[in-house]
Formats: structure tokens, C-alpha cells, sequence
């Protein structure tokens, strides 16, 4: 069996309450186990973690990886070397590549494609509807016996209600959750940026908040009535948040997440109409921020998730209406959330790695990851909490630049990802082969 040695670091698992300084195991593809009882004689590879966050492998349940399709933007095998620089061992992607993944083969596409890459692990997330047209129910069962793990149309909603509801009962019968991109779309025709003074002052075209908190409302009530299982995705208004909360109390299944640039940006920031600013949810207000971070902070919002979406820089440096939504995600997680809830006081490490593992492992049904119980599968992020850095895209290992992160100089790095006992990304200095001189 070859071991790996992780020494020294603050071992967080939130699956376990376990927030110590100590040794980690790994023996071949599984984790062994926390502290010298797990010790296997002389380790093969020993990780100096001293001064580091020894984590779960951290899970992204929404990412775009553009294959098939639009290649240009970003491949799966790019997209899951993206996952690992950012820290994150395992991805959910998104159907909406061309064609779109609604078929048992195009989910087994996915996995034999990121099978071959040997980056992050990468689980499909079928299309609820035929095309994601919106018209008729994809072949739920066979994308789930072609590897998918949940359900949705994102970028698009789900705007039948007939069709949602009908998603949600055979997604229960599945022991799958539906994942909503929430917006009324007859509400956002023309959008470009969140409707409001900013908008008015800009003259660009508006997305209400009640275009989102509508179908929130709606979809809540579906999840009720059906007993299904619901995950509101990229969360971005106040009364969104609110929904949700009175959601929970109700005892209704839902779940949402939020993305770093909807707790860290507003809509201002589009006065330098720089296209890096454009997403989907849009970004809202000040008071919409605040109400994301309370969100966050009494555990109505479960989870973070990046919503990667890259796109080939001839698209976004197109002028602001006509450029495309999203900004790539992977690689800028860690620090901006750091910046963004762990700096001000908002939310804790421990906090954080569980909305980055246990939550979203818990979501996804994944039982052997998120976790250092012993048995479980060997994925590890180890987080340099306090080095300085610049975020420079030009060094991004996405196939895209598109960020509104550009030259913020920043803490919080992914140092190594492990992925099934392999050390598949490190910045080097800290990782050790048997026979090789370690850091004193």
C-alpha cells in the first residue's frame, strides 16, 4: 500500500467536529485515518502542512465546463485543472453544452472525459428537460444510470411550473434534488444588469429581483406540495433569502447556495462597463449583499459554490450588451471568500470548509467525499492561509481570463489538491518523496 504522510497541519472535518493540529493518513485511494494510530511505518510521500489548513477535498456543485461545444471557453479536462489550482477536488458540471447533456451517453461522456483528464473528479448534472427546452421531461433515470448526481437547466430556468413539478416527483422517486436558476424570464428579456439607480444612471437594460424571488416563491411552494427535493442556485436577492428561511421553518426541503462575486460585488461596479462585471443573477445591491452574508451566517445558505463560466476573451471584451454572463470561478474561490466572510468576521474556517464539503457532499449524495472518516475516498486540499498574492489571469490554468478579480492582492491559496491519493496540484516546497530530504 503506498501511504502519504500529511504532517503537522490544522486538520478541519467539520462530518466529524474535528478542528485539531495532527497528522493525516492516506493509504493508497482512501483516507487511513487522523493522528499516530493510523501511522503506517515510513510514509512513501510526507507533506509538510505546518501553518497550513489540512481540509476534505472541497466540492463545487456548479461549474460550466463548455465540452462539448465550446471548447474554445474551456474543456473538461482545463476546467478540472482550474478546479484543482483553486483547491476544489470535485466538480458538478452544468448540461448547458452543445448538445446539451439531457442523454445517459452525454453524461457518460463527461465521466469518461474526466476519467482520461486526471485532474478534479467531475459528476455530471443532468438536464431536467429535452434540449433544456423547457418543453418535456429529459430521460431522468437514464442520466442517472449514466452517472448524473442531480438535475437542472441551468443557465436557464425551468419556467413551466407543470414541467417543475413533475421534475420534482420523479427526481424524488431518483433520490436526486432538482437545481433552479430562479428568474421569471419574461421579467429579464433585455437584461444586462440588476434593475435599479444604477441601471436608470447607466441606461442599460434591467433584471428585477422579483424576476428571481417569483420563481424562488413558486418553486418553493412546488418542493412543498410534491415533497421533492429543491436547491435554489447562485442566491442573489434579499427576498430570495427570506423565502428560503421561511422555506426551512415550514420543514420544506430546500436548500440554496452563494457565489463569491454575490457577496463581494454590487451592480456599481458596472459603471466601468466593464463586461468582467456581467453576470447572471446579476449583481444586485448593497442591501442584497448584506442580506447574502446573514444568509450565510445563520445557515439559511448552506453551501458556496463559484458558478464558473468561462468564456473566450473575443466574446467578453464584446461591448456590455452583447458580451456574455459569468466570469471564471475555480481559481479565485478561496481567496475571495476569504476576503469576503472570513477577513471581516462574517463566517469561520470551519464554517466555510463545511459549506465546501460536507453540505455539498451531503447535496449530491456523494457518501465518501467531503469527509476524513477512514474509508473515505482520498481527496485533500491543503489551504496556505497566509501568504500574500496577486490574482493575475494570465496565470489562471482555465482556458479563460474572464474575471472582475484582476490584480486584488489577497490571502488564502490552495498550496496541494490530492485527488484519490494522488497529488495532482502543488506550488512545490512542501511535498516529499520517501528518501528525499523533508523541510526540517
Amino acid at each position: 500500500m503506498r501511504t502519504i504522510q500529511i504532517k503537522g497541519g490544522r486538520i478541519i472535518d467539520p462530518s466529524q467536529g474535528v478542528d485539531e493540529v495532527a497528522d493525516l493518513w492516506l493509504g493508497d485511494d482512501r483516507v487511513l485515518g487522523i493522528g499516530e494510530a493510523y501511522a503506517q511505518g515510513t510514509a512513501d510521500v510526507v507533506i509538510d502542512a505546518r501553518g497550513m489548513i489540512v481540509s476534505p477535498g472541497l466540492i463545487d456543485v456548479h461549474v460550466h465546463l463548455r465540452e462539448p461545444g465550446n471548447e474554445e471557453d474551456e474543456t473538461i479536462a482545463t476546467g478540472a485543472a482550474s478546479a484543482l489550482a483553486g483547491g476544489v477536488t470535485t466538480v458538478a458540471c452544468m448540461p448547458n453544452t452543445i448538445p446539451a447533456l439531457d442523454t445517459q451517453g452525454a453524461a457518460e461522456f463527461v465521466v469518461l472525459q474526466a476519467q482520461r483528464a486526471r485532474k478534479a473528479n467531475v459528476y455530471p448534472v443532468g438536464a431536467v428537460s429535452k434540449g433544456r427546452k423547457g418543453d418535456e421531461l429529459a430521460e431522468l433515470g437514464q442520466l442517472v444510470a449514466g452517472g448524473a448526481v442531480a438535475f437542472t437547466d441551468d443557465g436557464a430556468p425551468v419556467a413551466s411550473a407543470s414541467l417543475m413539478r413533475r421534475a420534482l416527483l420523479y427526481s424524488k422517486m431518483l433520490d436526486r434534488v432538482i437545481m433552479q436558476h430562479c428568474q421569471v424570464p419574461e421579467l429579464t428579456v433585455g437584461g444586462v444588469m440588476n434593475e435599479g439607480a444604477e441601471s436608470t444612471r447607466l441606461g442599460l437594460g434591467g433584471m428585477p429581483a422579483a424576476a428571481e424571488d417569483i420563481m424562488v416563491a413558486r418553486d418553493i411552494r412546488l418542493a412543498e406540495i410534491t415533497g421533492g427535493r429543491l436547491h435554489i442556485q447562485h442566491i442573489s436577492t434579499a427576498r430570495s433569502v427570506e423565502l428560503v428561511r421561511e422555506g426551512k421553518k415550514r420543514g420544506i426541503d430546500v436548500t440554496a447556495e452563494a457565489c463569491p462575486h454575490h457577496f463581494t460585488l454590487t451592480d456599481e461596479r458596472l459603471r466601468t462597463f466593464d463586461s468582467n462585471f456581467k453576470m447572471n443573477p446579476p449583481l444586485r445591491t448593497a442591501d442584497d449583499v448584506a442580506a447574502v452574508i446573514e444568509g450565510l451566517k445563520d445557515g439559511t445558505i448552506e453551501l458556496l459554490a463559484t458558478d464558473h463560466a468561462p468564456h473566450a476573451p473575443e466574446k467578453k471584451m464584446r461591448e456590455l450588451d452583447q458580451a456574455p454572463f459569468g466570469i471564471v470561478g475555480l481559481e479565485t474561490l478561496i481567496p475571495i471568500t476569504v476576503h469576503g466572510l472570513i477577513e471581516p468576521g462574517h463566517l469561520t474556517w470551519v464554517d466555510v470548509i463545511r459549506m465546501l464539503t460536507v453540505a455539498p457532499a451531503k447535496l449530491l449524495g456523494l457518501v465518501d467525499k467531503g469527509t476524513f472518516r477512514p474509508g473515505a475516498d482520498a481527496d485533500v486540499t491543503i489551504i496556505d492561509t497566509e501568504t500574500p498574492w496577486t490574482i493575475d489571469p494570465e496565470k489562471f490554468l482555465s482556458r479563460s481570463r474572464n474575471t472582475p478579480y484582476g490584480g486584488w492582492k489577497v490571502k488564502g491559496r490552495a498550496h496541494v489538491a490530492i485527488v484519490a491519493g494522488e497529488v495532482r496540484h502543488s506550488l512545490g516546497g512542501i511535498v516529499h518523496e520517501a528518501g528525499e530530504a523533508a523541510t526540517p
